[in-house]
């Protein structure tokens, strides 16, 4: 059985039964599976949970009772073989079928015939989608009717299906340039004779987008000259501005990309107190700190929804990334289209509390940065909006929403003045 193929298929079956996280799913079946052609199994799963709705809307005409009818590990079986059958070119139709009967026969044996005769099935029908203008777009971007609903009534009929296609575009991959041991013209030369594609980023001046394999076993990684973060997440912690000497807070800090940058902004002059609610991802910013060469990091438990008095009126900068929707980063984490999640107002809520708690901890004459990975208004300049008006001590000096559509993460990033 092709090493590749099954390990997609642990992949995506261990994310149904668990509803784990695609990335880290994914790193940990690579890693115990060693599969032959790692990059090609990345390609199969991400391209299964890019287009399931589509995927089991053709399933779903080629089998009588439904694909839900189906038990994970058929389906699973199924999903992988279309997937290949409809998008890999590199893959001729005739051999996506036998590696998913090969498979079938060593997972599910007695069902191989089944699997062979959908699949057949799907290159003899021409199978159309839905003419409905809001079916039509949930089948052909695998995007849930809520969220098709929500984008259309916040952005309008054609922006709506223009975020839906940016959002099944794979990220490019983006560094963080270590100011603190390189700059960012020196690291793209030196990784441009090791055969890397280098580009800048477009809204980060520490960034920089690379094309290539093997990025994190080079040397340069572990001597802490860059790390992986998207332009967006960056710019959050570019907007803060942060200075040699501040005292800086960061609220939900795990696992510390946005505090790490902060750190390189300050030159390991002055403090940051990074805060999770999560006791076992702390050390995750701690290891980060170190392989950086930051030393002007703590990191602590908190709930920040609670607080904490002895943190009032201490902090220059104060960094307030909160919990979000997500909906800005599916072209990432693609299994966030298929969360059952319609009502938000617990987490509105959340939020709220989050940023009116954090924002008692900036001096006179601080900035405080609010930010979020999601693409809605209520979780974002809504919030703001609601928090100004009861705060009139508080000023918007800027306000970014960034959208897919501009090959970057859905961000939303706020930066605000305590006047007193």
């Amino acid at each position: 059985m092709d090493s590749s193929r099954k390990t997609a298929f642990d992949v995506l079956l261990d994310m149904e039964k668990e509803k784990s996280y695609s990335n880290l799913t994914l790193n940990r079946f690579i890693a115990e599976n060693k599969p032959e052609n790692s990059a090609f199994t990345r390609e199969l799963v991400y391209g299964v949970l890019e287009n399931k709705i589509l995927l089991d809307y053709y399933l779903d005409n080629l089998i009588p009772s439904g694909i839900k009818k189906v038990k994970k590990k058929e389906a699973c079986i199924l999903r992988l073989g279309l997937y290949q059958i409809i998008f890999m070119e590199s893959v001729p139709p005739y051999a996506a079928v036998n590696e998913s009967v090969n498979m079938a026969k060593k997972i599910c044996r007695g069902r191989e015939g089944f699997i062979n005769g959908v699949l057949r099935g799907y290159m003899k029908k021409n199978i159309r989608l839905p003419e409905e203008r809001k079916d039509f777009l949930s089948v052909k971007y695998s995007f849930p009717p809520w969220i098709i609903d929500l984008w259309r009534e916040e952005y309008g009929d054609s922006m709506c299906e223009t975020l839906l296609e940016a959002s099944n575009r794979r990220p490019q991959l983006s560094i963080r340039v270590n100011l603190l041991k390189t700059d960012r013209a020196s690291l793209a030369d030196v990784l441009k004779e090791k055969g890397f594609e280098v580009s800048e980023g477009k809204f980060s001046e520490r960034i920089l987008h690379v094309r290539g394999t093997g990025l994190l076993s080079l040397s340069e990684y572990e001597m802490g000259l860059f790390s992986i973060q998207d332009e967006a997440s960056a710019l959050a912690a570019d907007m803060l501005g942060a200075a040699p000497g501040d005292r800086v807070i960061d609220v939900g800090a795990a696992p510390g990309g946005k505090t790490c940058a902060i750190g390189e902004m300050m030159a390991n002059e002055g403090r940051i107190e990074a805060f999770d609610i999560y006791e076992h991802k702390l050390p995750l910013i701690r290891q980060q700190a170190d392989r950086l060469g930051i030393e002007i990091v703590t990191a602590e438990t908190m709930d920040s929804a609670e607080g904490s008095e002895s943190l009032y009126e201490t902090a220059d900068k104060l960094l307030a990334d909160v919990p979000c929707s997500g909906l800005g980063v599916i072209r990432r984490k693609p299994e966030i289209k298929y969360k059952e999640i319609q009502d938000f107002t617990d987490l509105e809520i959340l939020q709220g509390r989050i940023l009116e708690k954090s924002s008692q901890y900036l001096k006179i004459g601080g900035t405080l940065v609010y930010s979020t990975c999601t693409i809605r208004d209520r979780e974002n300049g809504g919030q703001i909006r609601r928090f100004l008006e009861k705060h009139r001590e508080f000023e918007l000096i800027e306000e970014r929403q960034l959208l897919p559509t501009e090959d970057i993460d859905g961000f939303y990033i706020c930066k605000m003045l305590k006047k007193g």
